[in-house]
Order: structure tokens, then sequence, then C-alpha cells
């Protein structure tokens, strides 16, 4: 709305419409036509809100269909969407963006967002790493009411570390400086989105373990008349994108100064999200500032379909409290740490062994709710 010229008489589609809520606001800023589309059931929804708004509807056609198959009888002036999952490109919705530019957008038309960046940085939290080790320890279990649960612990590992983890994090756990990887809506094509590719170099501004790859996004809403960028960064008003971090089965220790370099390489996959392809490796430093090899690896292969949603009561407080958390750590060996989560681990399942009858057992990584975000387009600002 505090861009209306860049709205007032123009031709406006909606890719994505879901409820029809940036569509309405469309209208309200002046639009002449509003084409939204939605391939999903929502449409059904879009025009009842639209027909609840008949001042604002009756210049708005909800079309319930693909951008790809859909036609238009006009061309569009601008195209504005929500298009953003999980690290901005879950749910690959940007490529159906890109489809509708090409098909819709006249040359020299305006979209909204224009374009996107992902950040990166590493990142160090013991506390979240011991979390994520500890899921697995009801595997380590020799004798289950018999059974000896061990043959499996090592797949339950693996498949733990291979959930990015969606939460909020103090900032304060990043140990770099960020980077960034930008992609432009206005040429990027959508070939362009099956891979993407972003090289990481680092120097560590402390002594630490590093556990991962932080990850977050923002969007730019470019205007004629004001310029906004949506950000999702650690230490800005929460979103429910929140953030991503890629944590890794093997931390690598870091001292301050040292070069830290690697790849995040995401390839798409057919569920309509991204297998991720980390590796971070640490280099030999002198005190002449001459950087040499690598002295360590690690690698990690994760699935952005199936995050750990870490929102849990207990995060969430764990986020406010995180400074005496990181204090206390810091005064104890990883070792130590470890082996006072486990046996508090351990009492905990003894105590639910006590309580708990037959039943299967189910090997599933806890998603803590994990699955779609089920954001609309009603969750972003025009």
């Amino acid at each position: 709305l505090e861009n209306r010229a860049d709205f007032e008489g123009k031709i406006v589609v909606d890719v994505g419409a879901g409820s029809g809520i940036l569509s309405l606001f469309a209208a309200r800023a002046g639009a002449k036509h509003v084409y939204a589309i939605e391939a999903s059931n929502m449409a059904h929804y879009a025009s009842k809100l639209a027909a609840g708004n008949p001042l604002l509807g009756q210049n708005i056609t909800i079309i319930h269909g693909k951008a790809e198959d859909v036609s238009l009888p006009f061309q569009a002036d601008v195209l504005i969407s929500e298009p953003m999952g999980t690290l901005l490109v879950n749910e690959r919705m940007l490529e159906t963006y890109v489809i509708a530019r090409n098909r819709f957008l006249k040359p020299g038309g305006k979209m909204f967002p224009s374009a996107g960046r992902i950040h990166v940085a590493p990142f160090s939290d013991e506390y979240l790493y011991v979390e994520m080790a500890n899921k697995a320890l009801f595997w380590q279990q020799r004798s289950y009411y018999g059974v000896d649960l061990t043959p499996l612990h090592g797949d339950a590992l693996n498949g733990y570390f291979a959930q990015p983890v969606v939460d909020a994090f103090d900032p304060r756990i990043l140990i770099a400086p960020s980077t960034s990887h930008p992609i432009d809506f206005n040429a990027i094509q959508e070939g362009d989105l099956f891979e993407i590719d972003i090289p990481l170099s680092f120097k560590s501004n402390m002594a630490a373990r590093l556990h991962g790859l932080a990850c977050w996004f923002d969007v730019l809403f470019s205007g004629s008349s004001v310029q906004r960028w949506l950000s999702t960064a650690p230490g800005a008003p929460t979103t429910h994108w929140y953030q991503l971090r890629c944590v890794l089965a093997q931390p690598l220790y870091v001292f301050a100064g040292q070069l830290i370099t690697g790849r995040l390489r995401l390839v798409a996959h057919s569920a309509q999200s991204y297998t991720i392809h980390l590796t971070l490796s640490t280099h030999a430093w002198s005190p002449d500032g001459t950087v040499g090899g690598v002295l360590q690896s690690s690698t990690g292969k994760l699935d952005l379909k199936e995050p750990y949603y870490r929102m849990s009561q207990a995060s969430l407080a764990w986020t406010q409290e995180q400074p005496q958390v990181q204090a206390q750590t810091q005064t104890q060996q990883p070792q130590q740490v470890l082996q006072q989560m486990a046996m508090q681990q351990i009492l905990a399942q003894q105590q639910q062994q006590q309580h708990q009858g037959s039943g299967d057992l189910v090997m599933a990584p806890d998603a803590g709710g994990a699955g779609q975000s089920g954001q609309t387009s009603s969750q972003v600002m025009t």
C-alpha cells in the first residue's frame, strides 16, 4: 500500500494466491483488475473472502488452476506472490513464480518481491548438538525388554542429523560474519533453481567447536516509492519461517582467525523440496597470515523436506537462556556435557519404561511437528 503508484490502474496477477489476501491488498491499492491464480482448494476460500469484501472483490477474478496451465485475457503490469518457503526455496514455489513471470508479465513489469538472498554463517551450539546426539540414545540399549537395539543406533543417528533444524536462535552463536547468495527474480530462469551451488568462505572470530551452518533469507519488495526488505534473520522480529541450521554429525574445532571453507549445494527433488549437501573444512594457518591446506573436514546430507521443527516450550526458553547455557558449557569439556546430558536422558527413559506397557517401536526421526509450514499469503506484506 506504500507503493500505490505501482498498482493504481494496473493489471495485477497474484501467483499462488492462497486465501487471496494479497489480491485484496492490490485492489485496495487501486489495481484496475487482479487475477488471483490458486491451484489448491484454497481457491474456494479466496472466492469467499473476495465476495465478503464486495467493493474490492468486484475487481478480482479467482482462477482455480496452475500458473503453468491457465490462460489470462491480459498481460500483467504487476506480478505479486508469496513464493518463499523455508530457506527461501523449500516447496519450490519460486519456479512457479518464474514461470508466471515468463507467461504473464509485460516487458518492464514489476515483481513483488523482486529479489531474495540466502544468508549463511557457521555456528557453535553445544546444547543443540547434544540434543541431536541424544535423540539416538534409545537405540544404544543392549537389552530393551530382552532386545538388543544397538544394530540400529548408527542409522538412527544419521537420520536425526539428516534433519535441518528450524527454530529461532540467538545470533551470538554465530562464529563468523555471514555471507549471502543473491537471487534476482526478474532474471533467474526456472532451470537455474534445479541446483543451487553456494561456495563458502569464512574467517572465524573466536575459538570454538563448529557445529554446522546457520541459514536464513530476506526478500526485497522494490516499489517506486518505498523499498522494503522482509528479513528472517536471527535477532530480527520472528517470522513463521524462523531460521534453519544444518548440524554436522562430526563437529570441527576452529581458532580465532582461522579460515573455514566449504560448499552448500541444494539439489531439487520430486517432493517439491531440496536435498542439502554441506561440506565445511578448516585450514592450517600461521602467525604471518599464510593459509595452508585443509586440516579437518566434515560433511552432511540433509533433506529440506523433513526438518526438525524445534519450537517446543523448552527450545523457546533456551532462546532466552542461551547466554547462561553458553557460559556454563564454556567452563566444561564437551565430553562432560555429553555425559551429563546422556545420563539425564537415560534416567528419563528408565522412568518412562516403568510406566510403559507393550507397544510397537517407531524409528522415524522425531520431526517435532515436521511437515509443510502451512504458510499463507496473508503472512507477508506487499
